[in-house]
């Protein structure tokens, strides 16, 4: 028996009906769904559903192409009646709370000469989408997928392909050849030129199915870019670091969508790169492979978009060990991410700092705090800013080994040198904080098993204040950082950290490339005293840089590069 499919949220009044109706003789074949209210009487939804029927018959019946329907095949008076299973009584007079609460004895809806058998809260597809841009040699999966009732891990996915028929319209003659089961599916070169469709089948987790809802791509699978250069560094990843007290750490600014679709990016940020280039569509194909190719245990990332990490980091990533923390700075659509394996780590404890938010009011920034306070402008400004900082704790399994790693992206202005100092600053006081309390929660007697890792894009070339504060564990009040802005110059405040760091990756010439800015950036720190470096993946090369003028191009689906390192715990003998 076909089915009526009922819907109601836990804590709504909406109650949603969906139910195919087909009748060849009378050539309808559509679904028809409906949004009532549980206190609404099912006589007043019964009119609604026979009016809707009543009214695609006689559509039907007056198109062209149903001249061969004889209108006496029409009833002239519609059935739509709801009854018990064997029971020709007919239900009225109830509401649907009043009628759901029978829905296990089993209810029925005929339509003219069908039956119906009614279902609630089956699992449920409410929209699937297939991106705009697929390559072969890389990852497809869907763009959008809603479930209710449901969970993304229980779905059943089917792939097939197929060429356009001369008449432009796929329809029910198309042969549709199976190309591979699950929700993502790697594209072959063979795929080239071919049309995909996804077929999704809901289920939860004690396999109960809803029904299947397909999505067909808006455009045929194209070629991939060649000779990536990212494909090259991979050579130096090719499998997952094994023992365990290694593990490997990228850091990678994505290059947010929110700053790359826009006039303003095509004209005067990237006027370089091909508008296709820029689509997230194509970028995050281009970001994922490579992520995924790195072999990484631990993934710090910078200008996430929150849709990105929901929809295609995360669900991706999953498939490969991985869990994810999003933090989005502030209100805006972009934030950091950190993902980790967790066949290797478990985590411990996470932490988020708002800066802006919490440094004018956080105890171990009062110190700090209380220095720079009393010029209105300065603290106005820092206070204004949506700089985050992500911290985590982990432990490598199955050791007494400690991982902690911090993750942000600081103020970019280039008039802002003294600011993101502070950002430095504030974000070191409380790293320290935190790792004396980790430290002492988990009995660490050893400090050589816990050390830290801090990444991100600090907006910051080496020769500033941040750099040799990481590295030299000092900054004077005399800095040349302190007046980047003379309006907020900042008087008398020297800066000291305690963690002997080092960067993994040195200071390369480029770690951002762009015909309007390059410079080295992004780093990725580590504690020296308890990490040794087992390697850094080799930067692109100025002449991969410059092929396509500069970055994001074709083959790089950002303005930054990932910085890719290798470490280890230092030996206890």
């Amino acid at each position: 028996m076909d089915k009526v499919y009922l819907r109601n949220v836990q804590d709504t009044e909406e109650l949603h009906l969906t139910f195919r109706y087909a009748n060849e003789a009378l050539k309808v074949n559509r679904d028809f769904n409906f949004c009532r209210r549980m206190d609404e009487c099912v006589d007043e939804a019964l009119t609604r559903i026979r009016n809707n029927v009543e009214k695609e018959l006689n559509k039907r019946s007056k198109k062209k192409s149903n001249v061969d329907t004889p209108v006496a095949l029409i009833p002239s008076d519609i059935l739509v009646e709801l009854h018990r299973k064997d029971s020709e009584d007919r239900i009225s007079g109830i509401t649907f709370a009043e009628l759901l609460s029978d829905i296990g004895k089993g209810l029925e809806l005929r339509v003219i000469d069908k039956s119906f058998e009614l279902v609630l809260n089956r699992p449920w597809v409410g929209g699937l989408q297939l991106p705009s841009s697929i390559m072969a040699g890389y990852l497809v999966y869907p763009l959008k997928l809603e479930l209710q009732f449901s969970t993304r891990e229980h779905c059943l996915g089917q792939w097939y392909k197929a060429l356009k028929p001369k008449s432009g319209v796929f329809n029910e003659k198309t042969i549709w050849e199976a190309c591979s089961e699950g929700l993502i599916y790697m594209v072959s070169e063979a795929d080239i030129d071919y049309y995909l469709k996804l077929v999704v089948t809901p289920r939860n987790e004690i396999g109960i199915t809803g029904p299947p809802v397909e999505y067909i791509s808006k455009s045929p699978v194209q070629a991939g870019p060649s000779d990536c250069p990212y494909e090259i560094r991979q050579r130096y990843t090719t499998k997952p670091l094994e023992s365990p007290t290694q593990f490997r750490v990228v850091s990678y600014n994505l290059l947010a969508d929110l700053y790359a679709d826009g006039d303003y990016a095509r004209k005067t940020l990237f006027p370089y790169c091909a508008a296709s280039a820029l689509k997230i569509d194509y970028r995050k194909q281009l970001f994922i492979k490579e992520l995924v190719g790195y072999n990484a245990d631990l993934l710090c990332l910078q200008e996430v978009d929150i849709k990105i990490f929901d929809y295609d980091l995360k669900p991706v990533l999953e498939t490969y060990n991985f869990k994810g923390i999003m933090t989005p700075k502030g209100t805006c659509a972009e934030g950091i991410a950190m993902f980790y394996r967790s066949s290797r780590f478990e985590l411990l404890n996470s932490y988020v700092l708002h800066l802006g938010d919490n440094i004018g009011s956080l105890p171990i920034f009062a110190p700090l705090w209380n220095k720079i306070k009393g010029n209105e402008k300065l603290a106005t400004r820092i206070c204004d800013r949506s700089t985050t900082l992500q911290l985590c704790l982990f432990q490598l399994k199955d050791t007494k080994r400690y991982v902690m790693v911090a993750n942000t992206h600081l103020y970019f202005h280039p008039d802002a040198d003294h600011i993101r100092l502070l950002q430095i600053g504030f974000s070191l006081i409380f790293v320290e904080h935190i790792y004396k309390q980790a430290v002492k929660e988990h009995n660490i007697a050893d400090l050589q098993n816990i050390g830290l890792v801090f990444c991100g894009d600090f907006n910051s070339v080496p020769e500033c204040g941040i750099y040799k504060l990481m590295t030299e564990k000092f900054v004077d009040s005399n800095f040349v950082d302190w007046s980047s802005n003379a309006d907020e110059a900042v008087k008398d405040v020297e800066l000291r950290q305690s963690f002997n760091m080092i960067s993994a990756c040195g200071t390369p010439p480029f770690t951002n490339y762009t015909t309007l800015f390059s410079a080295c950036l992004d780093y990725i720190f580590y504690q020296s005293d308890s990490f040794d470096l087992i390697q850094s993946v080799p930067l692109p090369t100025v002449e991969q840089l410059s092929q396509n003028e500069a970055i994001p191009s074709v083959t790089f689906p950002s303005d930054h590069v990932s910085l890719v390192a290798d470490l280890k715990f230092k030996s206890n003998n």
